[in-house]
């Protein structure tokens, strides 16, 4: 199997890319991971997050891919869904979203499943992120793991990752940030370099 990783943050992924760096899941034979975030504002935060997933991956010597961030996109996509609650109707848009990115990034890059560390957050619903995969997914198998929380913490215990206290979108603190936006418009793939 060759796996696209969905990942949200460095410290919701910690766990799950070690797992897979250390061959604990089976029937894994390749990764990635993938940060395609373009829900999280304002751009200071995506770069913020973006930067901490690059660097752990760098550290345990990973491949990634950094899609673009349009914001703007990812707005018309969740349009007429602002209001609602988090683990509501909005989120599953989201991550539906999120989802189809990695089912096309799969496909061109050679990939044959997608697993997520989208629901990995006390703030999200597991049961709806998996729905969500499976919806978003198509042909691309969806693989459902539950991965090892005692580990997740431990590593970040131990590490200096940057920490956020929001899901990333605007709608998730529910104020307007007066940061300004700066786009990020290529995508970017490593494996220890940037």
């Amino acid at each position: 199997m060759r796996l696209v990783l969905a990942s949200c943050c460095a410290p919701c992924s910690s766990g799950a890319i070690k797992q897979l760096a250390d061959g604990e899941i089976a029937g894994v034979d390749d990764f990635i991971v993938l940060f395609y975030n373009p829900n999280i504002f304002p751009n200071d935060e995506y770069t913020k997050r973006m930067n901490e997933q690059i660097r752990y991956c760098n550290t345990l010597g990973v491949k990634y891919a950094v899609g673009d961030w349009d914001h703007d996109a990812w707005r018309n996509a969740v349009r007429g869904l602002e209001s609602e609650p988090e683990r509501g109707a909005r989120c599953d848009a989201c991550f539906a979203y999120r989802f189809a990115y990695a089912r096309d990034f799969a496909i061109k890059n050679g990939y044959n499943a997608v697993a997520s560390v989208f629901g990995v957050s006390k703030h999200k619903d597991q049961s709806q992120v998996d729905a969500a995969a499976r919806r978003a997914l198509g042909e691309i198998e969806y693989i459902p793991i539950r991965w090892d929380e005692s580990l997740r913490q431990s590593i970040n215990r131990a590490s200096n990752f940057y920490r956020q206290n929001y899901c990333g979108c605007e709608f998730s603190f529910r104020k307007t940030p007066q940061m300004a936006l700066v786009g990020i418009n290529s995508c970017e793939m490593g494996s220890g370099e940037l």
